[in-house]
């Protein structure tokens, strides 16, 4: 092999290196992404809505030996703890070696995603259909929606306070759901219009029944047969829906994509697959030298307004007693914290290479994503880690020899994103967001690589070990 010549020494040694993470790494490593990825997709799967989320990882924290917070009680060093917060967010903490007042490691997620919600009174009939009307949550392109299976889930709380629990069209056999579309044969004036007009919000009705109730006369009877079925097998009646949360999502099963099977394709990748990661690194969490807390939020996807979203206290009170425990206080906490944003970036799409500036763009398999600042257009809405924080991010990742990355969310003018890194750095933590790069971000089928997941994954572990 002939030696390098001077330049290219010189090369290696100044510039930036971007190589593809399977060019880095050893087959070892790449089946432990890939079984890592085979738990990731059970817990896609079994959580396609914030509340299934709690429930699927409160359960497996108890199995690992996880139990209730209890406000005022003393803990110790490996004490695992888990607070839920209206079912639909979750802090999980394990009590650190070291004083809470020299600070603690924060990892952030969030459990929301893009979807159908149920309009408070949503069911009619029109044309002797059975319809539920939807508002849609979060960022969606309409059009996406149509014409694709979906299932209902969530609850209805009844006037007496009793919850009932509905999930279907997610079981072999189960009826499923869908928007229609217009046929292209009728579309013509459709399909003069933009894609943001093609479908409009109060189009995304769900298609639910067309069987009238066999009577002598009367009107609305499709409508009655499905309120028959609902009253028979859950007890509900039409009222009931003033106080319920219905969503509807994708009824697709997380699956390998790629004759390589090297990436994953599924609903709600944004952010469960970063959720993913930083709960299952709280889980390998033992005695650290800091305590560790991690919370899955809500909300995110709606700018993390209300009380289970970010911009709400209730992890701030969760601190405040972390401090007050050891007799200190939040402040003195939280000044000397820092903090992993554990959200997803876009992948740099080679079917739309036009919105990216290539050189700050994230790739699939090229390992975690750290992204130092999100926001739109000027920085708007982001917090902008700090370079110092920044520094100790970078040797942290080298040290423990974990593929990484830096990206921006699009051109400066494109558009942008942002995340809850903000209202962490909010509370004087230092913060920077770190995740993994999505194809087809906010659509109805997201896909990841299992490396990038699996780094991800990585480190957040290194970062609760130091």
């Amino acid at each position: 092999m002939a030696e390098k010549s001077r330049e290219e020494l010189l090369k290696e040694k100044l510039f930036i290196r971007r190589k593809n993470g399977y060019q880095r790494i050893d087959e070892e490593t790449a089946e432990k992404a890939y079984s890592f990825c085979e738990e990731y997709k059970a817990f896609l799967d079994s959580g396609k809505t914030e509340r299934e989320v709690v429930k699927f990882s409160v359960d497996l924290a108890k199995e690992r030996g996880f139990v209730p917070y209890e406000r005022g009680k003393k803990y110790s060093a490996g004490d695992k703890v888990y607070y839920v917060n209206r079912n639909k967010a979750v802090i999980f903490a394990v009590i650190g070696q070291e004083p809470v007042a020299k600070g603690i490691r924060i990892s952030a997620a969030h459990i929301d995603s893009p979807r159908l919600d149920l309009k408070p009174n949503p069911l009619y009939e029109d044309a002797e259909q059975a319809l539920f009307k939807t508002h849609y949550y979060g960022g969606i392109k309409k059009y996406q929606w149509t014409a694709i299976p979906l299932a209902l889930h969530g609850v209805v709380v009844k006037k007496d306070g009793s919850v009932v629990e509905i999930c279907v069209g997610e079981e072999p056999g189960e009826p499923q759901f869908c928007v229609t579309d217009l046929l292209l044969h009728l579309a013509a004036d459709q399909m003069k219009k933009s894609m943001a007009e093609g479908i409009k919000g109060e189009a995304l009705n769900i298609l639910i029944g067309s069987r009238p109730l066999k009577a002598d006369g009367g009107g609305e009877l499709v409508k009655l047969n499905i309120m028959k079925i609902l009253n028979e097998k859950y007890g509900i009646l039409e009222e009931d829906f003033l106080s319920a949360e219905l969503e509807v999502v994708p009824a697709f099963k997380a699956s390998d994509i790629g004759f390589d099977r090297s990436m994953i394709g599924s609903y709600g990748q944004d952010d469960r697959v970063c959720a993913f990661a930083a709960f299952a690194a709280t889980l390998e969490a033992d005695r650290p030298k800091y305590t560790v807390v991690t919370v899955l939020a809500d909300k995110e996807e709606t700018g993390s307004d209300g009380n289970t979203g970010l911009a709400s206290a209730y992890l701030m009170y969760f601190v405040e007693d972390l401090a007050a425990m050891q007799g200190t206080s939040a402040r003195e906490v939280l000044s000397n914290s820092q903090c992993l944003s554990v959200d997803v970036n876009s992948a740099f799409d080679s079917n739309y290479p036009e919105v990216n500036e290539k050189l700050n763009a994230a790739y699939i398999n090229y390992g975690v994503v750290v992204t130092k600042y999100t926001g739109s257009r000027g920085k708007a809405g982001t917090s902008d880690a700090s370079a110092e924080f920044m520094g100790k991010i970078r040797d942290l990742l080298d040290r423990h020899g974990i593929v990484w990355q830096t990206g921006e969310l699009g051109k400066v003018d494109q558009g942008g994103g942002g995340t809850v890194a903000k209202f962490i750095a909010n509370m004087n933590v230092d913060v920077v967001d770190v995740g993994v790069p999505v194809l087809s971000m906010h659509s109805p089928f997201e896909v990841v690589a299992k490396l990038d997941v699996y780094m991800t994954y990585r480190a957040l572990c290194a970062f609760f070990a130091e």
